[in-house]
């Protein structure tokens, strides 16, 4: 259903970390023109976590208004309560966006049964194509493949963000799912490899600087030209370090500044990039050709 380079989306703010609807109309035209195959909007890299419930709901209607069904968007509207995770993807729904990404509950650490109840019930109570996100270095709970393959065959859940960057684990993923249940990096390090293995593409941070690149590679991997793919992505590998230097969305929203795309705004807890990786990430973006 969806494929390639998926962009998770930064959200646009300025300094007082009001939300810039002019910035985020340009990046969405920027990355239609760059050929990413599909937004996330407010996703982990959109700051789901610090925009309360009318924004969030916002940005994705803006997004989806403006997109007009170019590509697709994938609005993200996990939580920790699956009474907001409902809520919050009924919302979607309504807005028009063509499916939502929702994280493992994070903080409160289900059981794995809890996962499944949890996904079960959002599934059951929203009819959107769902997709499911693993990435346990941020939640707290990892969602083990065999609860994984407890989900698949409930309709609307159409594949998962599997972002542990294990590809053991995706390779155990592709081995034992349907082949119609599609397999996501979330992982910009290992989104090639993920690829080759049987995935369908990657949700990216790489892809909000060098949307044009990550198209480019996911395209030649899901086309199974491996050595073109593993060229683009020697090219932009530097990237998907060093977007890492302190936790997303810092060093990928600084960049974006840098580049003159976006004003310098981001929301505490959150702070800006200290300034001793800002020459570090600087001629990151030089090494790879996009600033």
């Amino acid at each position: 259903m969806f494929s390639g380079s998926m962009v998770a989306l930064a959200t646009p703010m300025y300094a007082d970390g009001s939300l810039d609807w002019d910035s985020l109309h340009n990046l969405v035209e920027w990355h239609i023109e760059q050929g990413t195959r599909a937004l996330v909007a407010v996703g982990t890299t959109g700051e789901s976590a610090t925009l309360d419930v009318n924004e969030h709901v916002e940005v994705i209607r803006r997004v989806v208004d403006q997109v007009a069904g170019r590509i697709p968007v994938i609005a993200g509207t996990g939580a920790n309560s699956t009474t907001e995770a409902i809520e919050l993807t009924e919302n979607a729904a309504k807005c028009g966006a063509d499916a939502c990404l929702l994280v493992t509950p994070y903080y409160n650490k289900p059981t794995q049964e809890g996962l499944f109840q949890h996904f079960k019930a959002v599934a059951k109570a929203v009819a959107i194509p769902q997709i499911l996100y693993n990435v346990p270095g941020r939640t707290a709970v990892d969602m083990l493949p065999d609860t994984v393959e407890r989900l698949a065959p409930i309709g609307n859940i159409v594949g998962i963000k599997e972002a542990t960057g294990d590809l053991q684990r995706a390779r155990e993923l592709v081995e034992r799912l349907p082949r119609d249940f599609a397999i996501y990096s979330g992982d910009d390090a290992t989104s090639l490899e993920l690829m080759l293995l049987g995935g369908r593409g990657s949700i990216s941070v790489t892809a909000n600087v060098a949307p044009a690149a990550v198209a480019q590679m996911c395209d030649a991997a899901l086309n199974g030209d491996a050595e073109t793919a593993r060229a683009i992505d020697q090219r932009i590998q530097i990237l998907h370090k060093v977007l890492f230097v302190e936790s997303n969305p810092i060093p990928v929203k600084w960049a974006l500044r840098e580049m003159g795309r976006i004003d310098s705004g981001i929301r505490l807890p959150l702070t800006p990039l200290s300034s001793c990786h800002h020459a570090t990430v600087r001629e990151a973006l030089r090494s790879a050709g996009v600033l």
